[in-house]
């Protein structure tokens, strides 16, 4: 790490496990204690959702991909933790390294568990998680003060591969203003008609953004009644954002040029309120 500004970098020790966040897509979004990593590690445990460009700061790492896609042939998650216990007794520099942040929906928590009753010491690295840097590309911030007071984040699917049993649909669509969904597509509509039964309109503004933060980024602005039919039209990575501080991105879409409208009045609002 020469070519940065002088740092006591933390060491990179053999037979640590680093649990870190690649960030939503984009490699410039990655922090420097990751880029750190990648350059010292001696193996990286990738998953599907990494960025192919951000593994080539690790030229010298022996790489094994260890991604987990819905609906496709996946490595147990088990399996998974067990073979990093496995790596590190090996006296390796093992860095994990996942998609957006590990502790929010990406399995860290779980594999953090498995090191700690192993054994083996770990240190844990945040990333930027795609439920917000990825619609912050897609000019959406999660919260505005004329929009929202509270954001939701949400997992669309449970351990099983259904949506959520577990969550109070009901509630959660009464306490707060947006609702930002992960891994939802497959299960757009029953979410959709939770919602909607729990008080939510039909025309409330939604933005499905796939791919977020990469060159493949698209963004399909749509409401909340049209969901189910517009989930079929998107390939997962996606993020499905409810509320209207999705109407902000015809201001706020950076990577369009110059905002277009203004469509919540805030540009006339004193900067002292």
């Amino acid at each position: 790490m020469s070519d940065l500004p002088p740092f006591e970098w933390p060491v990179f020790l053999p037979g640590w496990v680093w649990l870190c966040g690649a960030g939503p897509g984009d490699p410039g979004l990655l922090t420097l204690h990751a880029l750190h990593a990648l350059r010292e590690a001696d193996v990286v445990v990738y998953d599907a959702l990494v960025e192919p460009r951000i593994l080539d700061w690790a030229p010298r790492a022996e790489r094994i991909y260890a991604g987990k896609r819905g609906g496709k042939p996946s490595p147990l998650q088990r399996d998974i933790s067990l073979r990093l216990v496995d790596l590190a007794r090996q006296g390796k520099r093992v860095l994990r390294l996942k998609g957006g942040d590990p502790f929010v929906f990406g399995r860290g928590g779980e594999e953090g568990q498995t090191l700690v009753e192993h054994g083996v010491p770990i240190r844990v690295v945040p990333g930027i998680s795609a439920g917000i840097g990825g619609l912050a590309y897609a000019g959406i911030p999660v919260t505005h003060r004329d929009v929202n007071q509270s954001v939701i984040f949400v997992t669309g699917h449970d351990q099983t591969g259904q949506a959520p049993s577990a969550l109070d649909w009901g509630a959660i669509a009464r306490a707060s203003e947006v609702i930002v969904i992960y891994m939802g597509l497959k299960h757009a509509a029953q979410i959709t008609g939770e919602l909607i039964a729990a008080g939510r309109l039909g025309s409330e503004p939604v933005a499905i953004v796939t791919d977020a933060t990469t060159p493949r980024q698209a963004v399909l602005e749509t409401t909340l009644g049209r969901l189910p039919e517009d989930a079929q039209r998107v390939e997962p990575p996606a993020i499905i954002c409810i509320g209207r501080n999705v109407l902000l991105r015809h201001a706020l879409d950076w990577q369009a040029g110059p905002g277009r409208t203004d469509p919540l009045g805030t540009r006339a609002r004193p900067e002292s309120a």
